[in-house]
């Protein structure tokens, strides 16, 4: 018979060893159910907290706009004729009621006069035929054909008087004239385009704003215009749109701003700076914003009895070191450190900030979310 290896005997007795220990161990060390839960203790877990109060916080709304002349118009010719003056160059600062332009009114002021006696001989033969008419000395019919006459009368003097007024334009408005584009002896039509007159001492900053933002404004807001030289302009929100553009989705706001000095800034851009309402928030970390079930930003905090409170939050502004919000409680009791250890609901044991630094050993770090 073959003999069997010293090692492969060896082995075997190992693993007949092994099977006799599995098999008549301590059976006390195996349970068919699982051991109880270590019960959690009285105390509860520790997070670290801050006690705060809000405090005012400005809100702005920052957003590129463009700025123009509070009014402007396009100066067009209301008569043919040929210009035979320039009383106003081009860029001067003018009034309301100035002349601007003279064009040859083919002897309209005699036909102007004319058709004025035209007129007087008319109102004294309705005068005169009113007074035969009370005595009946001449008939109805004829009365009606004098007061007819005269009324044809005082038709042609106006029409006179607007060709005259129009081949002399006047400015409508104070402004300047931004714009002359013809020259002596140039013959002009009706409608046809000749110069722009531009009042400037007040300008509007336009902008669009998102569905988010425009619905803390209102009319009435301060406004700061910052120009591309830095320069500043004052002013305050004056109009804001009712419906959305449909591509954009995004509402049309106006700000009137003064400027005094003249300026040429219409048709310029600039950075709008529209200050809001001051409300009441609390500073925190944007670390410790999170989620609720809804989706909607939420801190955890603690109640006065130490239990957990998630609280849903309105985010008023932030960058990247601090949030501004709403809806929490004040004071506040805010958790700071372990807030993702601890459920809503549980009770706690709070640590403030002080104690929990003190309690720390000195080559430790500590990390601990920023809170103002």
């Amino acid at each position: 018979m073959r003999k069997i290896p010293f090692s492969y005997a060896l082995a075997s007795l190992l693993v007949l060893a092994l099977v006799i220990w599995l098999a008549f161990g301590n059976f006390q060390r195996f349970q068919t159910t699982p051991p109880d839960s270590p019960a959690r203790s009285e105390a509860g877990s520790r997070v670290e907290i801050v006690v705060q109060q809000s405090t005012p916080f400005i809100p702005q709304q920052i957003i590129q706009g463009q700025l123009t002349a509070e009014r402007e118009t396009t100066l067009r010719a209301n008569v043919t004729g040929f210009v035979t003056e320039k009383p106003v160059a081009q860029g001067s600062r003018v009034a309301a009621g100035d002349t601007l332009l003279v064009l040859d009114n083919d002897a309209l002021p005699e036909q102007l006069q004319q058709a004025r006696d035209e007129l007087a001989v008319a109102e004294a033969e309705y005068a005169g035929a009113r007074n035969l008419r009370q005595r009946e000395l001449i008939s109805q019919p004829e009365l009606l054909r004098l007061q007819s006459a005269l009324s044809a009368s005082a038709a042609s003097v106006a029409q006179l008087q607007k060709q005259l007024d129009d081949s002399r334009p006047t400015a409508p408005f104070d402004g300047v004239l931004n714009r002359v584009q013809v020259e002596l002896g140039d013959l002009l039509q009706p409608g046809e385009e000749w110069g722009q007159l531009v009042d400037d001492r007040r300008l509007k900053g336009a902008a669009w704003v998102s569905q988010q933002q425009v619905g803390g404004l209102s009319e009435g807001l301060p406004v700061t215009a910052r120009l591309l030289n830095g320069d500043h302009l004052e002013g305050e929100l004056t109009f804001i749109s009712h419906r959305a553009e449909e591509a954009t989705r995004s509402f049309y706001i106006e700000a009137t701003l003064d400027n005094p000095a003249g300026k040429r800034l219409a048709g310029g851009s600039a950075e709008l700076t529209i200050t809001l309402p001051p409300r009441q928030v609390h500073t925190l970390s944007p670390a410790l914003l999170s989620l609720d079930s809804e989706g909607q930003l939420a801190v955890k905090h603690l109640d006065e009895n130490d239990k957990v409170q998630l609280t849903t939050v309105e985010l008023v502004s932030a960058d990247t070191q601090r949030a501004y919000v709403t809806g929490l409680p004040d004071p506040l009791r805010l958790i700071t450190l372990g807030a993702g250890m601890v459920d809503t609901g549980e009770t706690v044991t709070p640590v403030p900030v002080e104690e929990a630094i003190i309690s720390q050993p000195a080559e430790q770090d500590s990390v601990h979310a920023p809170v103002d």
